[in-house]
């Protein structure tokens, strides 16, 4: 059981929590390319990890993360001009750049000294993977860029987006870990989901009692679910935990691999990011019709926002008929928001001193002991977390048939294997 105390410590990441000091050591995903997508373009407001921040793109294309509230009065830069190398704030005038200096301030014409002494917090920020990153620990510790193959990969192997999912990251990222609950939830979407369909680990997934194992990785789990296949062999399911919030779902046949995050906006919030991208070959035109249906792991938008259309507001679209009649399991459409909806269901914050845990959720409890493990390691040593060395980014999960003797640990080690070369196929049924 988690007690009260150690939830606390999971759930809070704002400055100088435990863990929150863990997850400003890594770089962190939290715009789109597309969010600043020219010079001078409108800034966009920014809540990560309880920070509010406010981003820009400057005259040169280069990106601000800066406090979002100006030095003179705390007004939202938000309402800024962003023009001639930086943004001003239209109360008084005062200008600042992307690194938080003040640049100018108009009642004190030419005086240097005190625009000087006037600086913003700030964050460095880089663009890789269609991703604008930004790391807000000590420039000392600053890591590699973000290695994950799904960053590095061409452009036309890859799509990226994210919705807001009104929830602590915890229990949202967990979803993600739960191998078990695919067979029952997705039970349904498991016919109608694009990048499933024709392919044989859809059918073996319908065996709702998986065996799950775990094993410790570098980066943070691996997790291991199997299941029964033909003449004497397993149907095994690997999906890579990476500290601090990333897991990559097993691909089925020749579809694309699926990433998720959930990036802490503040406590109560986050971002759910899905990254999906072929090793091996651009997406092509139906693959990108196929990932803007409501019926995977991508959801529909309310335009000019990342919330969702489904919503707690509206019960999101809850159809009884559907689920009596077995279209889908939850009577929610859509994977994306059959996940959403149940795990925002508990609140903004799961109270996990009353769960009742079980050996299905045997990743679960072996991520938050990571989690609480590394908050207090790092505490007393500092040393680099896991998951924060780029070598450590860059693992594949797989689906696929071993022999039934094969162990966790000799099929992870076929999954590296396979996954060493940039550009190799994956391995999937």
């Amino acid at each position: 059981m988690t007690t009260v105390t150690e939830n606390e410590i999971l759930i809070r990441t704002g400055p100088n929590t435990a863990l929150g000091v863990v997850f400003r050591q890594y770089w962190i995903p939290f715009l789109q390319l597309s969010d600043l997508p020219e010079p001078d373009c409108a800034p966009v407001r920014v809540t990560l990890l309880s920070e509010k921040l406010i981003a820009f793109r400057d005259s040169n294309g280069d990106i601000g993360l800066i406090d979002e509230f100006c030095a003179h009065r705390r007004v939202s830069l938000w309402f800024g001009r962003n023009e001639e190398g930086g943004i001003r704030c239209p109360y008084h005038g005062w200008k600042f750049d992307t690194k938080g200096n003040c640049l100018e301030i108009p009642s004190l014409p030419g005086d240097t000294k005190t625009c000087a002494k006037v600086k913003l917090k700030h964050y460095p920020c880089i663009e890789k993977g269609g991703v604008i990153w930004t790391y807000m620990g000590p420039e000392e510790n600053r890591p590699d860029e973000p290695n994950f193959e799904w960053a590095v990969v061409a452009d036309e192997n890859r799509y990226v987006n994210r919705r807001l999912q009104e929830c602590n990251y915890l229990q949202a990222m967990e979803g993600g870990i739960d191998g078990a609950h695919v067979s029952w939830l997705h039970r349904g979407a498991l016919d109608n989901e694009p990048m499933r369909i024709g392919s044989k680990g859809a059918e073996y997934q319908r065996d709702a009692a998986p065996e799950i194992t775990i094993q410790d990785s570098p980066a943070g789990i691996m997790i291991g679910a199997r299941r029964s296949a033909e003449d004497g062999q397993s149907y095994w399911r690997i999906t890579p935990w990476i500290m601090p919030w990333y897991t990559i779902v097993p691909p089925y046949g020749d579809h694309a691999l699926h990433g998720h995050a959930w990036v802490p906006i503040d406590d109560e919030n986050c971002y759910a990011w899905t990254f999906t991208h072929h090793p091996a070959r651009p997406l092509s035109e139906e693959e990108h019709v196929q990932l803007a249906s409501p019926e995977g792991i991508y959801a529909e938008l309310i335009p000019g926002t990342h919330r969702t259309v489904a919503n707690k507001e509206n019960d999101y679209f809850m159809d009884r008929e559907a689920q009596k009649s077995g279209k889908t399991y939850s009577g929610v459409r859509g994977i994306a928001m059959q996940d959403a909806s149940l795990q925002e269901s508990a609140g903004p914050i799961v109270e996990r001193s009353e769960e009742f845990l079980c050996t299905s959720d045997t990743a679960i409890v072996m991520a938050r002991r990571k989690l609480l493990k590394t908050a207090k390691e790092f505490a007393e040593t500092e040393s680099p977390p896991p998951g924060v060395a780029a070598v450590d980014q860059r693992i594949r999960s797989a689906s696929y048939v071993w022999p039934e003797s094969a162990t966790l640990d000799e099929v992870v080690q076929d999954v590296i294997d396979a996954g060493a070369e940039p550009g190799t196929q994956h391995m999937s049924i």
